[in-house]
């Protein structure tokens, strides 16, 4: 793999376990390189979702990818807080300057009063059917469901509203100064 540079830019691709891409972001700035895991940041990018709508996200969002946790996490950064997107998916992989992971339906939504729900449940059970996830497969992704909520409860960095909001204004500052895409060191 080539490497990263802060400021780099990247395309996200999500696929589900058929092998087809189910959604796609055109833009992730990287933000901050960690040993087992990648920061990035967007803002109103163009979403392309399998079926062909194509959308814009409303707010921007500080995204973390890792190497080797069965999800990743997208702090959502609304006017009345930060709403947390975490999905269970593979670790990610690099390709051509996009990042790219299997989506495996089960989704845990944390609302700005610490609150959170476990989504998608029946769509996870449907497409375990469809696709014949195997039984490792299915105790894999919910051993990631489980250390996620795990992480959630013990404070992990990546729910830390302080740290989420200097990484927003690192986004901005890159915006600012024109200097995404341009290689710098970290």
């Amino acid at each position: 793999m080539k490497k990263m540079f802060l400021g780099d830019l990247f395309q996200i691709h999500c696929y589900k376990h058929d092998k087809e891409i189910y959604r796609s972001w055109d833009e992730a700035v990287l933000l901050d390189i960690k040993k087992d895991y990648l920061v990035f940041g967007n803002n109103k990018t163009t979403v392309t979702e399998r079926q062909g709508p194509v959308w814009k996200t409303k707010e921007p969002a500080i995204m973390y990818f890792f190497k080797d946790k069965w999800y990743n996490i997208i702090a959502q950064m609304k006017k009345d807080g930060i709403y947390y997107y975490c999905n269970i998916a593979t670790p990610y992989i690099i390709e051509e300057n996009t990042i790219k992971y299997i989506d495996y339906d089960l989704d845990l939504r944390i609302f700005p009063n610490g609150s959170y729900k476990i989504l998608d449940e029946l769509e996870y059970e449907y497409h375990k059917k469809r696709m014949k996830y195997s039984d490792s497969l299915d105790k894999v992704i919910h051993a990631g469901l489980e250390e996620l909520i795990k992480d959630y409860k013990s404070a992990s960095i990546m729910f830390d509203s302080a740290s989420n909001y200097k990484y927003l204004d690192n986004y901005y500052m890159l915006k600012e100064e024109n200097k995404i895409g341009i290689n710098q060191e970290n």
